[in-house]
Protein backbone atom coordinates (compact mmCIF):
# COMPACT_ATOMS: atom_id res chain seq x y z
CA UNK A 1 0.00 0.00 0.00
CA UNK A 2 1.89 3.59 -0.87
CA UNK A 3 2.05 6.68 1.58
CA UNK A 4 -1.53 8.04 -0.40
CA UNK A 5 -3.70 5.04 0.67
CA UNK A 6 -2.15 4.68 4.08
CA UNK A 7 -3.03 8.49 4.65
CA UNK A 8 -6.58 8.17 3.37
CA UNK A 9 -6.77 4.66 5.77
CA UNK A 10 -5.69 6.80 8.56
CA UNK A 11 -7.71 9.80 7.98
CA UNK A 12 -10.88 7.49 7.52
CA UNK A 13 -10.53 5.90 10.53
CA UNK A 14 -10.77 9.52 12.57
CA UNK A 15 -14.05 10.46 10.18
CA UNK A 16 -15.49 6.77 11.17
CA UNK A 17 -14.92 7.77 15.34
CA UNK A 18 -16.37 11.48 14.29
CA UNK A 19 -19.16 9.49 12.61
CA UNK A 20 -20.45 6.97 15.93
CA UNK A 21 -19.87 10.00 18.04
CA UNK A 22 -22.78 12.21 15.73
CA UNK A 23 -24.77 8.83 15.48
CA UNK A 24 -25.00 8.57 19.26
CA UNK A 25 -26.06 12.46 19.54
CA UNK A 26 -28.38 11.94 16.75
CA UNK A 27 -30.18 9.04 18.59
CA UNK A 28 -30.60 10.81 21.48
CA UNK A 29 -31.99 13.50 20.05
CA UNK A 30 -34.41 11.63 19.00
CA UNK A 31 -35.14 9.61 21.66
CA UNK A 32 -35.97 13.12 23.09
CA UNK A 33 -37.94 14.27 20.50
CA UNK A 34 -39.95 11.36 19.61
CA UNK A 35 -40.53 9.49 23.28
CA UNK A 36 -42.06 10.70 26.00
CA UNK A 37 -39.38 11.63 28.58
CA UNK A 38 -39.32 14.43 31.51
CA UNK A 39 -38.68 16.70 29.13
CA UNK A 40 -41.38 16.45 26.84
CA UNK A 41 -44.04 18.67 28.88
CA UNK A 42 -41.17 21.52 28.87
CA UNK A 43 -40.75 21.05 24.32
CA UNK A 44 -44.38 21.04 24.34
CA UNK A 45 -44.56 24.02 25.81
CA UNK A 46 -41.68 26.32 24.22
CA UNK A 47 -42.33 25.92 20.61
CA UNK A 48 -38.74 27.43 19.84
CA UNK A 49 -36.82 24.85 21.25
CA UNK A 50 -38.83 22.45 18.94
CA UNK A 51 -37.83 24.28 15.89
CA UNK A 52 -33.91 24.46 17.09
CA UNK A 53 -34.26 20.12 18.06
CA UNK A 54 -36.24 19.91 14.55
CA UNK A 55 -32.98 21.76 13.16
CA UNK A 56 -30.22 19.83 15.14
CA UNK A 57 -31.97 16.35 14.19
CA UNK A 58 -32.05 17.19 10.71
CA UNK A 59 -28.26 18.66 10.16
CA UNK A 60 -27.19 15.62 11.72
CA UNK A 61 -29.28 13.14 10.03
CA UNK A 62 -28.12 14.77 6.81
CA UNK A 63 -24.84 14.42 8.04
CA UNK A 64 -24.82 10.60 9.20
CA UNK A 65 -25.82 10.08 5.37
CA UNK A 66 -23.59 12.09 3.52
CA UNK A 67 -20.82 10.99 5.56
CA UNK A 68 -21.84 7.38 5.35
CA UNK A 69 -22.67 7.83 1.38
CA UNK A 70 -18.70 8.95 1.40
CA UNK A 71 -17.68 5.88 3.21
CA UNK A 72 -19.02 3.34 1.18
CA UNK A 73 -18.45 5.26 -2.32
CA UNK A 74 -14.22 5.93 -1.10
CA UNK A 75 -14.13 2.33 0.06
CA UNK A 76 -15.54 0.71 -3.07
CA UNK A 77 -13.04 3.11 -5.08
CA UNK A 78 -10.14 1.46 -2.53
CA UNK A 79 -10.91 -1.78 -3.02
CA UNK A 80 -10.83 -1.03 -7.24
CA UNK A 81 -7.82 0.42 -6.99
CA UNK A 82 -6.21 -2.17 -4.36
CA UNK A 83 -3.01 -2.73 -7.06
CA UNK A 84 -3.08 0.50 -8.90
CA UNK A 85 -2.21 4.01 -8.52
CA UNK A 86 -4.99 6.34 -6.34
CA UNK A 87 -6.18 9.61 -7.57
CA UNK A 88 -6.36 12.28 -5.07
CA UNK A 89 -8.41 13.93 -7.23
CA UNK A 90 -11.13 11.59 -6.45
CA UNK A 91 -10.77 11.76 -2.42
CA UNK A 92 -10.71 15.51 -3.00
CA UNK A 93 -13.80 15.47 -4.94
CA UNK A 94 -16.21 13.28 -3.12
CA UNK A 95 -14.48 15.53 0.14
CA UNK A 96 -16.11 18.77 -1.99
CA UNK A 97 -18.75 16.89 -2.75
CA UNK A 98 -20.18 16.25 1.53
CA UNK A 99 -18.86 19.75 1.95
CA UNK A 100 -21.31 21.52 -0.63
CA UNK A 101 -24.19 18.91 0.54
CA UNK A 102 -23.01 19.94 4.60
CA UNK A 103 -24.12 23.47 3.91
CA UNK A 104 -27.25 23.16 2.13
CA UNK A 105 -28.00 21.29 4.87
CA UNK A 106 -27.34 24.05 7.36
CA UNK A 107 -28.90 26.58 5.67
CA UNK A 108 -32.19 24.13 5.42
CA UNK A 109 -31.77 23.39 9.52
CA UNK A 110 -31.45 27.15 9.98
CA UNK A 111 -35.07 27.65 7.89
CA UNK A 112 -36.02 24.92 10.33
CA UNK A 113 -34.94 26.52 13.39
CA UNK A 114 -36.90 29.81 12.79
CA UNK A 115 -39.73 27.80 12.04
CA UNK A 116 -39.73 28.15 8.04
CA UNK A 117 -41.13 25.11 5.72
CA UNK A 118 -38.19 25.07 3.33
CA UNK A 119 -40.42 23.72 0.34
CA UNK A 120 -42.99 26.89 0.81
CA UNK A 121 -39.89 28.90 1.20
CA UNK A 122 -38.89 27.96 -1.89
CA UNK A 123 -41.82 28.07 -3.58
CA UNK A 124 -42.27 31.45 -2.67
CA UNK A 125 -39.30 32.97 -4.26
CA UNK A 126 -38.99 31.15 -7.45
CA UNK A 127 -38.92 34.86 -9.44
CA UNK A 128 -36.05 35.64 -6.20
CA UNK A 129 -34.44 32.34 -6.61
CA UNK A 130 -34.49 32.79 -10.42
CA UNK A 131 -32.34 35.88 -10.39
CA UNK A 132 -30.06 35.01 -8.28
CA UNK A 133 -29.17 31.57 -10.22
CA UNK A 134 -28.90 34.38 -13.40
CA UNK A 135 -26.02 35.77 -10.88
CA UNK A 136 -24.51 32.98 -10.08
CA UNK A 137 -24.36 31.20 -13.31
CA UNK A 138 -20.21 31.79 -13.54
CA UNK A 139 -19.84 30.55 -9.55
CA UNK A 140 -22.45 27.01 -10.81
CA UNK A 141 -20.51 26.84 -14.15
CA UNK A 142 -16.84 27.02 -11.99
CA UNK A 143 -18.44 24.52 -9.54
CA UNK A 144 -19.31 21.99 -12.38
CA UNK A 145 -15.95 22.24 -14.02
CA UNK A 146 -14.68 21.91 -10.58
CA UNK A 147 -16.02 18.49 -9.90
CA UNK A 148 -15.56 17.49 -13.69
CA UNK A 149 -11.78 17.76 -13.40
CA UNK A 150 -11.56 16.28 -9.50
CA UNK A 151 -13.56 13.05 -11.38
CA UNK A 152 -11.40 12.97 -14.58
CA UNK A 153 -8.03 11.49 -14.98
CA UNK A 154 -7.02 14.42 -17.13
CA UNK A 155 -5.76 16.52 -14.76
CA UNK A 156 -4.34 15.57 -11.24
CA UNK A 157 -3.00 17.05 -8.24
CA UNK A 158 0.41 17.11 -8.59
CA UNK A 159 0.62 17.35 -12.52
CA UNK A 160 2.57 20.17 -14.45
CA UNK A 161 0.57 21.98 -16.25
CA UNK A 162 0.29 24.96 -18.91
CA UNK A 163 -2.52 26.65 -19.03
CA UNK A 164 -2.28 29.97 -21.21
CA UNK A 165 1.25 31.77 -20.16
CA UNK A 166 1.16 30.07 -17.01
CA UNK A 167 2.72 27.23 -15.66
CA UNK A 168 3.23 25.23 -12.82
CA UNK A 169 1.87 22.27 -10.36
CA UNK A 170 -1.97 21.80 -9.93
CA UNK A 171 -1.91 21.92 -6.00
CA UNK A 172 -5.35 22.18 -5.27
CA UNK A 173 -8.05 21.84 -7.21
CA UNK A 174 -11.34 23.94 -5.53
CA UNK A 175 -14.93 24.82 -6.81
CA UNK A 176 -13.78 27.77 -7.71
CA UNK A 177 -10.21 27.99 -8.87
CA UNK A 178 -7.53 25.34 -10.07
CA UNK A 179 -4.82 26.57 -7.66
CA UNK A 180 -1.01 26.19 -9.52
CA UNK A 181 2.65 26.73 -8.20
CA UNK A 182 4.71 27.86 -10.40
CA UNK A 183 8.99 27.65 -10.10
CA UNK A 184 9.04 31.10 -8.55
CA UNK A 185 7.18 29.72 -5.56
CA UNK A 186 4.19 32.05 -6.44
CA UNK A 187 0.69 30.56 -6.08
CA UNK A 188 -1.67 31.25 -9.35
CA UNK A 189 -5.67 30.86 -9.34
CA UNK A 190 -7.20 29.68 -12.20
CA UNK A 191 -10.91 30.09 -12.56
CA UNK A 192 -12.20 25.69 -13.78
CA UNK A 193 -14.45 27.19 -16.25
CA UNK A 194 -11.12 28.82 -17.86
CA UNK A 195 -9.43 25.83 -17.21
CA UNK A 196 -11.86 23.42 -19.01
CA UNK A 197 -12.42 26.20 -21.79
CA UNK A 198 -8.28 26.78 -22.53
CA UNK A 199 -5.98 24.58 -24.13
CA UNK A 200 -4.06 23.13 -21.13
CA UNK A 201 -0.66 21.27 -21.86
CA UNK A 202 0.04 18.61 -19.40
CA UNK A 203 3.61 17.76 -19.39
CA UNK A 204 3.12 14.68 -16.44
CA UNK A 205 1.02 12.43 -18.85
CA UNK A 206 4.25 11.36 -20.85
CA UNK A 207 5.97 11.49 -17.43
CA UNK A 208 8.45 13.69 -19.33
CA UNK A 209 9.16 17.32 -19.80
CA UNK A 210 11.60 19.31 -21.60
CA UNK A 211 13.53 22.22 -19.17
CA UNK A 212 14.61 25.29 -21.77
CA UNK A 213 17.37 27.67 -20.71
CA UNK A 214 17.44 30.13 -23.11
CA UNK A 215 20.64 32.88 -22.92
CA UNK A 216 22.44 35.05 -25.00
CA UNK A 217 25.96 35.07 -25.14
CA UNK A 218 28.38 37.93 -26.38
CA UNK A 219 29.99 36.62 -30.05
CA UNK A 220 32.79 38.80 -29.48
CA UNK A 221 35.02 35.92 -27.97
CA UNK A 222 35.63 32.57 -29.48
CA UNK A 223 32.51 30.56 -28.43
CA UNK A 224 33.36 26.66 -28.58
CA UNK A 225 29.72 25.51 -28.69
CA UNK A 226 30.66 21.78 -27.76
CA UNK A 227 32.71 22.50 -24.82
CA UNK A 228 29.96 24.37 -23.45
CA UNK A 229 27.07 21.68 -24.49
CA UNK A 230 29.65 18.93 -22.50
CA UNK A 231 30.30 21.15 -19.78
CA UNK A 232 26.07 21.48 -19.20
CA UNK A 233 25.83 17.51 -19.70
CA UNK A 234 28.26 16.51 -16.89
CA UNK A 235 25.78 18.37 -15.22
CA UNK A 236 22.89 16.56 -16.00
CA UNK A 237 25.59 13.17 -14.89
CA UNK A 238 24.73 14.70 -11.08
CA UNK A 239 21.13 13.32 -11.31
CA UNK A 240 20.75 10.57 -13.54
CA UNK A 241 17.83 9.07 -12.24
CA UNK A 242 15.63 11.97 -13.09
CA UNK A 243 17.18 13.25 -15.67
CA UNK A 244 17.99 11.83 -19.66
CA UNK A 245 21.23 13.32 -20.57
CA UNK A 246 21.14 11.32 -24.05
CA UNK A 247 18.39 14.10 -25.17
CA UNK A 248 20.27 17.07 -24.15
CA UNK A 249 21.02 19.18 -26.90
CA UNK A 250 22.53 22.75 -27.55
CA UNK A 251 21.33 25.07 -30.22
CA UNK A 252 21.45 28.96 -31.57
CA UNK A 253 18.20 30.39 -31.88
CA UNK A 254 19.39 33.73 -33.31
CA UNK A 255 22.36 35.31 -34.28
CA UNK A 256 22.71 39.29 -33.60
CA UNK A 257 25.56 41.45 -35.15
CA UNK A 258 27.42 41.20 -31.18
CA UNK A 259 25.79 38.35 -29.64
CA UNK A 260 24.12 34.79 -29.67
CA UNK A 261 20.83 33.81 -28.81
CA UNK A 262 21.30 29.97 -27.51
CA UNK A 263 19.05 27.33 -25.73
CA UNK A 264 19.91 24.29 -23.96
CA UNK A 265 17.14 21.92 -23.08
CA UNK A 266 16.84 18.36 -21.85
CA UNK A 267 14.25 15.90 -20.91
CA UNK A 268 13.56 15.25 -17.36
CA UNK A 269 10.86 12.97 -15.27
CA UNK A 270 7.80 15.36 -13.88
CA UNK A 271 6.31 15.16 -10.53
CA UNK A 272 9.61 15.80 -8.82
CA UNK A 273 9.82 19.51 -7.91
CA UNK A 274 12.91 19.29 -5.77
CA UNK A 275 14.87 17.83 -8.06
CA UNK A 276 14.26 20.09 -11.05
CA UNK A 277 14.40 23.16 -9.17
CA UNK A 278 18.03 21.50 -7.97
CA UNK A 279 18.78 21.28 -11.57
CA UNK A 280 17.61 24.47 -13.11
CA UNK A 281 19.82 26.01 -10.31
CA UNK A 282 23.26 23.83 -11.37
CA UNK A 283 22.69 24.63 -15.05
CA UNK A 284 22.30 28.42 -14.44
CA UNK A 285 25.29 28.48 -12.15
CA UNK A 286 27.41 26.34 -14.90
CA UNK A 287 26.04 28.78 -17.31
CA UNK A 288 27.17 31.48 -15.38
CA UNK A 289 30.85 30.41 -14.42
CA UNK A 290 31.08 29.45 -18.60
CA UNK A 291 30.11 33.21 -19.23
CA UNK A 292 32.54 34.15 -16.25
CA UNK A 293 35.48 32.55 -17.75
CA UNK A 294 34.38 33.92 -20.97
CA UNK A 295 34.82 37.25 -19.54
CA UNK A 296 38.38 36.22 -18.02
CA UNK A 297 40.29 35.12 -21.44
Amino acid sequence: MNHLKSSIRVKENVRRRNFAIKLALLIVLEIFYAVDTVLTPFLDQNEILQHVLRALIFLLSANVIFALGRFITLNIYLRQREESKVQPNFVVGIDRIETLLNVIAVLISLMLAFGIRPLEFLTSITIVAAAIALLTKDYITNIVNGLIMMFSDQLEIGDKIQIGRHVGFIRDITLINLVLKNDSGEIILIPNLMALSTDVVNFSKNNTHQVIFDSEISSQNEIHLNELEEKLELVLESFPEMVFKEGAQLNILERKADTLLIRFQFPIKTGEKPTEIQVKRAINQALIDWRHELRKT
